[in-house]
C-alpha cells in the first residue's frame, strides 16, 4: 500500500470519526488490509464495497475512498503488472465497469502527485489552467464540471467562513456539490492545519465530511 495513501486514509477517517463520535479503528484496519491485498482491481473493489456494508456509519466517505483506491492502484499495484497494463484491454474493461464510481477528487490527487514530481506548490489557478486545461476548447467538459471553482477562485484567498457561507448560497453542480468546500479549503491552506479543521467543523453545513476530505487531501499532499 502506498504510504501517503495509507496516511491520508487513516487521518481522514480519524477526523470523520471524531466529528461523528465513532470508532474508526475497525474500518481503518479493514480498508488497509483491502488496499494492501495482492488482488486484481475489481476483486479489491468487491471487498472494498463489502467493508462499507459492514461499516454503514462511514458510507458518506465511500466514493471518496474509492478515489484513494484508484490512486493506490496507480502508485503501488500497477508496479507489479506489465509495463503497458494501463493501455491493455483488461484495464479498459475495468474502466468501463467502474465509470460511475468515485468523484472528482481523483483529479485533485493526480494533480498533487504531479506537483510533487515537478516540485511546485499546488494552486487553484494552476490546477484549473495547467492540469485540467479548462481554457482549451477541447476540454470544455472539464470547464463545465469545474465552473463553480473557476467562477469563485477568489474564495481560495479568503477564509473558511467565507467559503462555507458562499457555498450555502450557491447552486453547485452535482460534481462539486460535496467537494466545493474541501477543495477550496485545500487551496486556501494546502498543509494540514488545525485551525482550518476547526473552522470547517464550525462553519460547514456538512462538517464531518468536509473536515475528513480536507484532511485526506492535505495529508496526501505531505512530502
Amino acid at each position: 500500500m502506498n504510504n501517503r495513501v495509507e496516511q491520508a486514509l487513516v487521518a481522514s477517517l480519524d477526523q470523520f470519526a471524531a466529528a461523528q463520535n465513532l470508532d474508526s479503528l475497525p474500518i481503518a484496519q479493514k480498508l488497509k488490509e483491502v488496499f494492501g491485498k495482492d488482488l486484481n482491481f475489481l476483486e479489491k473493489v468487491a471487498e472494498f464495497d463489502e467493508t462499507f456494508e459492514q461499516h454503514p456509519d462511514f458510507e458518506p466517505l465511500k466514493e471518496i475512498y474509492f478515489d484513494l483506491l484508484m490512486i493506490n492502484f496507480f502508485t503501488s499495484d500497477v508496479n507489479k503488472l506489465e509495463e503497458d497494463y494501463l493501455e491493455s484491454k483488461e484495464w479498459e474493461n475495468i474502466e468501463e465497469e467502474t465509470i460511475d464510481r468515485g468523484t472528482e477528487l481523483l483529479n485533485l490527487l493526480l494533480y498533487i502527485n504531479e506537483c510533487h514530481d515537478e516540485q511546485i506548490k499546488p494552486s487553484l489557478e494552476d490546477f484549473l489552467k495547467e492540469f485540467l486545461l479548462v481554457e482549451e476548447d477541447e476540454f470544455q467538459d472539464e470547464f463545465h464540471i469545474y465552473e463553480d471553482l473557476i467562477s469563485n477562485q477568489q474564495l481560495a484567498e479568503s477564509s473558511v467562513e467565507d467559503i462555507c457561507s458562499n457555498a450555502k448560497l450557491m447552486d453547485l453542480s452535482e460534481e462539486m456539490e460535496e467537494l466545493f468546500v474541501p477543495f477550496m479549503a485545500f487551496f486556501l491552506q494546502p498543509n494540514t492545519n488545525e485551525g482550518i479543521q476547526q473552522d470547517l467543523l464550525k462553519y460547514s453545513g456538512n462538517a464531518s465530511f468536509d473536515v475528513a476530505v480536507y484532511t485526506l487531501i492535505t495529508t496526501f499532499n505531505k512530502k
